[in-house]
Formats: structure tokens, C-alpha cells, sequence
């Protein structure tokens, strides 16, 4: 029987805004893409017994560390990239395309918010794990202490030294500011219930 995981009302899926997608200075479409050693911490601590869904893939830098690790990979994004299906809006998707979720979500626009209630809810049909590369200040932020506290994650890995920014030079380098910013994965099990359990990880090991 699978365990239905909560879903905080707060966390309500809407559309995303239309194409082009910016913020104030941010990057067009909330391009921040995942350092191949922040997937392979995961990797390290973190097993998965089936297909897995990139619903944020990008260019594909979560999705072919998974590959590469053995994974069969669905990859999706809502905008084109060159890799995976793009046109795929993740949150009007109703069913599954895989048993597991693993992003690195848009945060802008309380995008991260509404992809983790999503996924959540696809994951109730699954049975599957839900693991998402977050900022490592949206645990505390207090507009979300009771969505946390009624969804905990089954685990919390924080996860040093990484820098999730383009590659190729097209944005220059990353801010100053923005080299400070620390992450967590945040990761979601079906029979979980009660505290997350939490953890270090260091991004150098898996360079």
C-alpha cells in the first residue's frame, strides 16, 4: 500500500508566466543549472529502484549525471534547451511520467513552492521519492514553517561549495553575492513520518 505524502494547502500549483520568463536581474527562465557533483552527492546518499523524472531539465545537467549512474531518465522542461522534450509545463501535467522526481527547481516567483506541491501529488501515485536541490534559506523562511512542519522531508542534506550558474561565458561570471548562496537537498519518501533526518555533504568530494 503506498503512503499518501501531506500536501500543505498553501501550495497551490498555478501556470507559470508566459515566455520570456525574468525576474528583476535574474536570468531569463530561471536558468540556474546544477553542478554535476551536487547530483552525484545525491547519488552517493540517496538510492533510486526506478525511472526518474527531470521535469526542469535544461540542458540536461541533472539528467546526465543520472544517466551516466545507470538511471533511466524522463526529460522535460518548459523551455527549449536543445535536450530532453521541451514545451512541457510541469505543473498542468496530471499523470507521472516516472516514479521519482529529481529537480533542481525554478525558484523565482514562488515557482519552487508550487513544482514541490506538484510533485508531491504526482508522487502519491507513485510510491516514488521526491528530491529537490532548494535554497538552503527556504527552510526557514516563516511563510513556509507550517508547510514544512505539515510535509517534512524524509532527509536534509546540505550540500557545500557548489555554484549553480551557467556555464559558456553568456552571463559572465557569477555574482559575488551569488557564489555565497548554499543549498540543500530536500528529499521526500512515501513512508516517511516525523523529523527529517539531516546530514552534510561537500560538493569538492565529487568534483
Amino acid at each position: 500500500m503506498v503512503r499518501r505524502f501531506a500536501t500543505p494547502r498553501a501550495w497551490t500549483a498555478q501556470a507559470v508566466p508566459p515566455q520570456p520568463f525574468r525576474l528583476g536581474n535574474r536570468i531569463p527562465n530561471e536558468f540556474y543549472p546544477t553542478p554535476p557533483e551536487a547530483t552525484r552527492a545525491l547519488l552517493s546518499v540517496e538510492a533510486f529502484d526506478g525511472p526518474i523524472w527531470e521535469p526542469a531539465c535544461g540542458k540536461g545537467a541533472i539528467a546526465k549525471v543520472l544517466t551516466d549512474h545507470g538511471h533511466t531518465v524522463v526529460s522535460t522542461d518548459l523551455y527549449g534547451y536543445g535536450f530532453g522534450e521541451s514545451g512541457v509545463d510541469f505543473l498542468r501535467q496530471r499523470e507521472p511520467r516516472a516514479k521519482h522526481i529529481v529537480t533542481n527547481p525554478p525558484y523565482g516567483n514562488g515557482l519552487a513552492d508550487r513544482f514541490l506541491h506538484h510533485a508531491l501529488t504526482l508522487a502519491m501515485r507513485t510510491g516514488g521519492k521526491v528530491a529537490m536541490l532548494l535554497n538552503l534559506a527556504s527552510l526557514c523562511h516563516p511563510i513556509r514553517t507550517a508547510e514544512w512542519q505539515s510535509a517534512p522531508p524524509a532527509r536534509l542534506y546540505a550540500i557545500d561549495d557548489i555554484v549553480c550558474w551557467p556555464e559558456g561565458g553568456e552571463y559572465g561570471p557569477p555574482p559575488p553575492y551569488f557564489t555565497k548562496h548554499r543549498y540543500v537537498w530536500a528529499v521526500w519518501t512515501p513512508e516517511h513520518a516525523g523529523p527529517a533526518a539531516f546530514w552534510w555533504l561537500s560538493g569538492a568530494d565529487y568534483r
